[in-house]
């Protein structure tokens, strides 16, 4: 499991997506989501402007991501 710090109270999805290289772009973002399998502590989602915090697993495409 990797390990990503977030640096201010939360990140979104759609920020995070982006930092990691799955997207270029919120708009690219929003179809990646609709498309990928992409899931915060178990629960598959789809909005892009989901918070995540400290503590919460995010599993992209099978790579799993431990926010600290």
């Amino acid at each position: 499991m990797n390990e990503f710090e977030i640096r201010g109270e939360y990140i979104t999805i759609t920020q995070l997506l982006k930092v990691l290289g799955y997207s270029l772009s919120g708009g690219e973002a929003k179809f990646f989501l609709l498309d990928k399998n992409v899931s915060i502590n178990g629960h598959f989602i789809q909005e892009r402007r989901k918070k995540i915090y400290k503590g919460d697993i995010v599993t992209i495409e099978g790579n799993r991501y431990k926010m600290i």
